[in-house]
């Protein structure tokens, strides 16, 4: 190696660094190439230009999850988990509903499987997960198979748009940050408390807007474009109203996001050392590519969360009619 190639590789930025520093909202692209400024005669090699942000032509019909983004989840947010909120919480946010081996349960926004399984195991539970993503599905019904799960533990694509309605009846439903890119909400809330037995429960936790001045603001347009979805979000109140016209009837509406902010951070803060373990594999510089990739995309949300333009709400209802001796207590 060439003295001038030592020089280079000495200060060009650790892979540490730059996530830390995309992670805390600066290009390090950027504060790369300013670090070159400083030694512009030690570099045989041109700077790398910074890319400009393009926004997709089109997202319709296009699985965002593939083999390296599923990984490099599960890295990050903990095996057959794609987002925050690992085995803890998932068991945690579902205490209020008193479930049981007797009940049957469904969920849209299931990813991986992940909750659907945890739920499983913890309260016997019978559960159907409802994914958009084909990807995820296949994924997820092997991580179920593995885990003998497979009757218990079902996970089936669905596409919100064109989805007539679920086939059965369930005692419960659980929504995890699925409602906010469907842009007939109503319509899929509507569904799932057809299918919601007298004194059901349904649990949600949902990314909405603080006001309706976000919708104007450049960096929710920004937001937008970088989504792997397009997004729909809504004031929570409005998620309330629509509940309220299908005859349920809300129990818990509160804004969670300060515990989801610290979920995301925790899950991050281990990056660095997922990348050190990536970088020794035989795709390590691709999969570490995609760690990058998912970095900027959770540090966008986050960001937004932290604003209080987005938000992260949790909502219980239940079907008004019989509703179960547990409401008493609330």
């Amino acid at each position: 190696m060439s003295a001038k190639k030592a020089d280079k590789k000495g200060t060009k930025m650790g892979l540490s660094l730059r996530l830390k520093a995309w992670w805390e909202g600066y290009d390090p692209d950027e504060i790369e190439k300013r670090i070159r400024q400083r030694q512009p005669d030690d570099y045989d090699e041109p700077a790398p230009k910074k890319k400009e942000a393009q926004k997709p032509a089109s997202i319709e019909n296009i699985d965002p999850w593939n083999e390296q983004t599923i990984d490099i989840a599960q890295y990050i947010w903990g095996k057959g988990f794609c987002g925050p909120g690992g085995p803890e919480y998932v068991v945690s946010l579902s205490k209020l509903l008193a479930l049981s081996p007797e009940m049957s349960m469904l969920q849209i926004g299931a990813g991986l499987g992940g909750p659907c399984r945890v739920l499983v195991d913890r309260f016997g539970v019978w559960m159907t997960g409802y994914e958009e993503s084909p990807m995820l599905v296949e994924k997820g019904q092997k991580l179920s198979k593995m885990a003998g799960l497979e009757k218990k533990a079902i996970l089936e694509h669905y596409d919100p748009d064109d989805f007539e309605g679920f086939g059965r009846k369930f005692d419960r439903a659980m929504s995890k940050e699925a409602l906010f890119t469907i842009q007939d909400k109503a319509g899929m809330i509507a569904k799932i408390e057809d299918k919601l037995k007298p004194g059901g429960l349904f649990l949600m936790t949902e990314y909405v807007i603080g006001s309706d001045a976000v919708l104007g603001k450049d960096r929710y347009k920004e937001w937008v474009v970088g989504e792997k979805g397009h997004p729909f979000p809504c004031l929570s109140s409005e998620l309330v109203d629509m509940l309220k016209a299908c005859r349920m009837q809300v129990r818990v509406s509160e804004d969670i996001s300060m515990q989801y902010i610290d979920m995301i951070n925790q899950a991050w803060s281990g990056a660095d050392e997922v990348a050190a373990k990536l970088a020794k594999q035989d795709d390590g510089a691709a999969m570490i590519q995609t760690l990058m990739r998912e970095a900027e995309f959770w540090n966008r949300r986050k960001k937004m969360l932290e604003s209080g333009d987005i938000k992260l709400w949790r909502i219980v209802a239940n079907k008004k009619s019989g509703g179960p001796g547990m409401m008493s207590d609330w």
